[in-house]
């Protein structure tokens, strides 16, 4: 898990259409999609994090980008620090948007996100065509970390080491004032995650890696195989945590092809 923060993505809300749900972002509408694909953002991260996809892919595949509280629009709520519970709140969110077939995509601390939805989805008869996961290890694969109980400089710290955020940021005083507690809030709320023993989708996984990404090991990606009674795939490419940022084209690609090809 690590984060990705960049100006344009502070208190930016261009892309957030003001009549939607707070939880759910739509960046380019389908008069009728064929299916929809659900996208989680990284710690740290917002739903704009995921214009660039939902512009590459095809019209009949329309994205849903998910906005957590915390950050942007939504700076003044109070950022979730359970897992669980922002599974249940962007279960709830969704809402009638589950007239159509979906499909879940997430990134980093989003990938287990997504995966918790899922689970949640199909225990209410909603089965996800495909569950995406991008940059994280499995469920069930624990590392003991404890970043968010550390102090603020060494929260900063730690995101300069990850090279995902711009310097010029974590030189602002002001803007680190307003983005460090969401940025611990995503913290605590992946490292304290734990998996429900046994836990796992009947959707088909399809992973993406960075070969040199510091925060997963291909071991603890295939462990996703353990979390899915239907097929497990594993994609890798060259580049560190945000590999899908340089690999875009590809990754469309690879979504485009099991979308249109799984009933």
């Amino acid at each position: 898990m690590t984060l990705r923060v960049t100006a344009s993505s502070v208190g930016d809300t261009r892309d957030a259409p003001g009549a939607e749900s707070l939880w759910i972002r739509q960046f380019r509408r389908s008069l009728d999609p064929a299916v929809r694909l659900v996208c989680f953002p990284h710690a740290g991260g917002s739903a704009g994090f995921f214009h660039p996809m939902a512009h590459a892919l095809n019209p009949s595949i329309e994205v849903l980008a998910v906005q957590y509280p915390g950050r942007q629009d939504r700076l003044k709520e109070p950022g979730v620090t359970d897992i669980g519970e922002l599974a249940d709140r962007v279960v709830e969110a969704l809402g009638e948007r589950l007239d159509r077939p979906l499909a879940l995509f997430g990134h980093s601390m989003g990938a287990t996100v997504a995966f918790e939805v899922a689970v949640r989805l199909e225990a209410a008869g909603v089965v996800a065509r495909v569950l995406f996961i991008s940059g994280r290890r499995a469920p069930s694969v624990v590392r003991h970390e404890e970043v968010h109980l550390r102090s603020d400089d060494e929260l900063v710290a730690e995101l300069a080491a990850l090279h995902g955020t711009e310097p010029a940021l974590l030189r602002d005083e002001g803007l680190l004032q307003m983005i460090l507690p969401a940025i611990r809030s995503d913290y605590r709320a992946i490292e304290t995650y734990r998996c429900r023993p046994g836990s796992r989708t009947s959707s088909p996984v399809l992973a993406f890696t960075g070969e040199s990404d510091p925060k997963v090991d291909l071991d603890e990606v295939h462990a996703w195989g353990r979390h899915t009674s239907s097929t497990f795939e594993l994609a890798t490419f060259p580049g560190g945590h945000f590999f899908l940022t340089v690999h875009l084209p590809a990754i469309v690609a690879a979504i485009e092809g099991r979308l249109g090809s799984t009933s």
